[in-house]
Formats: structure tokens, C-alpha cells, sequence
């Protein structure tokens, strides 16, 4: 698999204490400075009634996203901020933001403001559904059933899906959706490497539990344009599609007899 990311590294803390709020969103974004506001603001709104914070992962942008981040969190006591000080890529922005949240549940969502996060509080309604039928670890996953894309990434996106979907047998019709719902344990215990943000399915199912998929809005960019390239994620993606495969083979889901 392409390449590992490990650092930072940071303490795990335990499932529940005093502290912890129910749930921490968590965005990764690089040079995404005019939509950070209108997210935070829509992320605020969506989420008035749960206890949550956010956390907002700067993976080394160079435009104004630090200072808009700043003018922000000195308003706003619920926005955690972190710094990659150089681009590692979205999933280890994903991955500093996870180890960085205090949450029970964690849900992620891309920063350029095409996730909803009034989809949020049905989807931390349906893990508690699917967590209580078993079993568990549950991922829940967004599906964008209507996308605001361009043509070529719809394209790119049901190829990936088919091939992914052939290989690793995952029953995910959209794995590449940024919008997704799970325990921070759950996600501290898989292995992590880059790219990892596209096969949380396959892992999950691998760690012995299982995924929902829900189907959830999607807007179009309001500001700039995507950081994270099409064809360098399908290229990249090749490699650890064939990596991931492989982790599955290599494992076996222990059975516990509860009372040996």
C-alpha cells in the first residue's frame, strides 16, 4: 500500500469520560479558506441539540484557512484546531483528526461544503439502531444518490466503485463519500495508512462488524476547486485496493465463546 502515515502520534483515551462529548465532527481541508466559515456555521446549526465539537484538520494549506480557522475558534469554543505543517494527504488528516478528538462517535465530512451535515443526526440515530441489531464495530456510510459533480469525477468515481466493489466484496454502492459515521475505538483499531478514508467498508467488515450505507444530500462547490486530484487518487488507489485485499486474506475474525 502506498505510504504509511503514523504521526503525530497521540495518547488513546478511553471510550467514556467526563469530558467527552458525544460526538466530534471532523474536516479535513487544504486551501478551502472561503468555505470554511459557511461549513462551520451549517455544521452549528445541524447540530444545536447534540453535544458535540469540531474539529478541523489543516493538512499544510498556504492560503488564508489558518487565519480563518484562528478568527473563528477565538469565537467559538466547541472548534478544535490542528496543523499538518506540511500536505499529508486527507487521510492522514483524517487520522490526526480522529486521535485528536475527544468524541464517543466520530463523523467526517469533506471541507469544500459538498457534505451536508444536517445528514449527521440521522446517521448518529442509525449507528445506535445498527450497533443495538449487531454486529459490531457499525460504519455508517453516506451515499450520494443525486452528486453535483463533474461528469468525469462521476465517471472516475463508478469505476472505482465497480472494481472496489468486485475485489473486496464490501456492499458499498459509495465508499468515496466524504460523510461517514463510527465509533473513534473503532476506527483507533484498524490499521492505517493513506488512503484509508476509501476503504473503511472493507475494513470494518474485516474487524468483524458491519456497514449501513444511508443516502444523503450533496451540493455542488460553492468556492475553488478539489485538492485532492481525481486520477492521482484512482492511480494511488489501484495499489491499495490490491493492499487492502490482501489485509483481508490474512485475517480471521476471532469467534469468543463467552463462557469457555
Amino acid at each position: 500500500m502506498s505510504g504509511m502515515n503514523i504521526e503525530p502520534k497521540f495518547q488513546s483515551r478511553p471510550e467514556i469520560s467526563a469530558d467527552m462529548p458525544l460526538l466530534s465532527v471532523v474536516v479535513p481541508v487544504h486551501n478551502e479558506a472561503p468555505n470554511i466559515a459557511p461549513l462551520i456555521n451549517a455544521i452549528t446549526s445541524s447540530l444545536a441539540g447534540i453535544d458535540h465539537e469540531i474539529v478541523y484538520v489543516d493538512d499544510g494549506s498556504s492560503d488564508a484557512s489558518p487565519k480563518v480557522l484562528a478568527d473563528i475558534a477565538a469565537e467559538l469554543p466547541t472548534l478544535v484546531r490542528v496543523r499538518h505543517k506540511q500536505s499529508c494527504g486527507q487521510s492522514a488528516a483524517i487520522i490526526t483528526g480522529v486521535k485528536s478528538a475527544r468524541g464517543l462517535y466520530i463523523a467526517t465530512l469533506d471541507g469544500d461544503g459538498q457534505n451536508d451535515p444536517a445528514d449527521i443526526p440521522a446517521m448518529l440515530e442509525a449507528a445506535r439502531k445498527a450497533e443495538a441489531a449487531g454486529p459490531t464495530p457499525v460504519l455508517i456510510a453516506g451515499h450520494r444518490t443525486t452528486r453535483k459533480d463533474s461528469e468525469a469525477k462521476r465517471w472516475g468515481s463508478r469505476i472505482a466503485n465497480k472494481v472496489r466493489a468486485t475485489l473486496l466484496k464490501d456492499g458499498t454502492p459509495d465508499t468515496g463519500c466524504g460523510l461517514k459515521l463510527f465509533r473513534r475505538t473503532a476506527f483507533l483499531e484498524l490499521p492505517h495508512f493513506d488512503h484509508i478514508h476509501r476503504f473503511l467498508p472493507a475494513l470494518f467488515i474485516r474487524a468483524g462488524g458491519h456497514v449501513v450505507s444511508v443516502p444523503v444530500r450533496h451540493h455542488a462547490r460553492a468556492h475553488g476547486a478539489s485538492h485532492y486530484g481525481t486520477w492521482d487518487r484512482l492511480k494511488v488507489g489501484i495499489v491499495d485496493l490490491f493492499g487492502v485485499a490482501w489485509l483481508q486474506r490474512r485475517w480471521k475474525q476471532p469467534q469468543i465463546d463467552s463462557n469457555p
